[in-house]
């Protein structure tokens, strides 16, 4: 009787191991299961649709944020984007610009602003190195959801033209500069440009809320 009981016993336990194999994807690699790991299964994921003609992720020009991490603008694809063009020496409109941003960041009801990214992207490519950018992020207490940028001349010059925002370094190695903060949608096209400093905020927020989640 007793080895009747330890058979079925042993039956029922290779039957149960048998039942979760079947469970198991043909994809899965199964672990050793000496060391208490249960298989690590594949996940097939699925090809994220194409850009559409009109945003600006199609740009394949290469940027380096303030941890001197190097970063695509595809990277930004998903969520709404806020992003203005400054220089971090900037003696005036710059500081105000941010200001600006972060007025509108507050204005957002609060399930939108989590899911919002705020990008600054640099003109100054000689003066604003990672070093220079982290300081600016320091100073003006910029979050974790800010992405501050730099690139190569040329393609800052695109981003700008795309964006239209104007540029020109004076003899001081100021920059004379459009003061313009732009939404764009999940796909990275623009959907609302607030332009000038200190003005009401309240139209680009709304915007921003009624943009798909």
């Amino acid at each position: 009787m007793k080895t009747l009981l330890a058979l079925i016993c042993v039956s029922s336990v290779l039957g149960a191991i048998a039942a979760e194999k079947s469970e198991i994807p043909s994809c899965c690699a199964p672990a050793p299961a000496a060391l208490g790991f249960k298989a690590a299964c594949c996940v097939e994921e699925k090809p994220a649709a194409p850009l559409t003609d009109k945003s600006l992720y199609q740009l394949n020009s290469a940027w380096t944020n303030d941890a001197g991490g190097s970063v695509a603008l595809t990277t930004l694809r998903g969520r709404p984007v806020l992003i203005a063009m400054f220089f971090a020496s900037c003696e005036y409109a710059c500081p105000v610009l941010v200001n600006d941003l972060k007025r509108l960041e507050a204005a957002l009801p609060e399930d939108v602003r989590g899911n919002v990214q705020l990008v600054l992207v640099t003109f100054d490519t000689k003066r604003d190195t990672p070093p220079a950018l982290r300081a600016f992020r320091e100073r003006m207490e910029l979050g974790p959801q800010w992405t501050l940028l730099t690139s190569t001349p040329s393609a800052v010059q695109e981003l700008a033209m795309l964006l239209g925002v104007k540029f020109k370094q004076d003899s001081r190695g100021q920059f004379a500069h459009s003061n313009l903060i732009t939404v764009l949608n999940a796909e990275g096209e623009i959907v609302h440009q607030h332009a000038g400093l200190q003005g009401d905020v309240s139209t680009a927020a709304k915007v921003v809320a009624q943009l798909p989640r």
